[in-house]
């Protein structure tokens, strides 16, 4: 295993060296509070690591590279819920922006030397190894605080929805996008979960007397985000295959054993 930075220059000879067909673009900065208050260092990340990503891999003669997007952050507040692929882009947050920019330069790499790219507009990706004690990642941060009888707290007033989509499910979009059609796809559920009722879900599967307390407000988090998901399963004979109560269980699981 090599561990690089995905923007070192030194990323070019390390895919010349073992010359994948396929490239899995995971790498990036994922917090939308983070990316709020430091715009230059997201855009650092996730532009110009993708950037990078992109000509190391048209110079190795790579054939496809699979990239990870949002598919909440790239639609910003939308009409249309659950939302399609081509409704319009309006991202809340430096970090949204930084994913569409990252799907565009994907995109024109293609057009113009010929790397085929796949955009994967994730849902709210959770599961087992999601990082509990930073600022993003709702359910294994209430579900260890839970666990550990620590307080809760929940963003605003909690009524912000989302679109909970199993890490195993995931990981399945990814390897179906190995030979599905170029351009972009949501992988989600199509069903809206508001953070009030995640809590008290994760609450019955842990089985504990807990309160949340809600605190302020957090610039740049969306209102509302849910993905229609009927081109991945047109397109990449794709479903989601967990529901959220299971997947809540398993990722309790996972915890209550770290």
């Amino acid at each position: 295993m090599l561990e690089l930075d995905v923007t070192t220059p030194a990323l070019v000879d390390a895919i010349a060296a073992t010359r994948p067909e396929v490239v899995f673009h995971q790498a990036a900065q994922i917090d939308v509070r983070s990316s709020v208050r430091d715009p230059l260092g997201d855009a650092q990340t996730n532009v110009l690591g993708t950037v990078n990503v992109l000509r190391a891999c048209a110079a190795a003669a790579v054939q496809r590279v699979v990239f990870a997007s949002s598919g909440g952050a790239v639609y910003g507040e939308t009409d249309t819920i659950p939302t399609p692929e081509d409704a319009p882009c309006r991202p809340e947050s430096p970090y949204g922006a930084s994913k569409l920019c990252a799907e565009l330069y994907a995109a024109t790499f293609q057009r113009v030397q010929g790397l085929e790219s796949v955009s994967l507009r994730y849902a709210n990706v959770y599961g087992a190894r999601q990082d509990p004690h930073g600022e993003a990642g709702v359910v294994a941060i209430l579900a260890t605080r839970l666990l550990t009888g620590e307080t809760a707290v929940i963003n605003g007033d909690g009524l912000q929805t989302r679109d909970y989509v199993y890490v195993d499910d995931v990981v399945r979009a990814n390897l179906c996008a190995i030979d599905a059609p170029a351009g972009a796809y949501n992988i989600g559920t199509g069903a809206e979960t508001d953070v009030n009722q995640l809590f008290e879900r994760l609450r019955a599967v842990i089985g504990v007397d807990a309160v949340a307390h809600h605190g302020e407000a957090k610039p740049g988090e969306q209102r509302r985000s849910c993905v229609d998901v009927q081109r991945a399963a047109g397109e990449l004979g794709w479903a989601p295959a967990v529901g959220l109560d299971e997947g809540l269980a398993r990722t309790v699981t996972f915890f209550r054993g770290a």
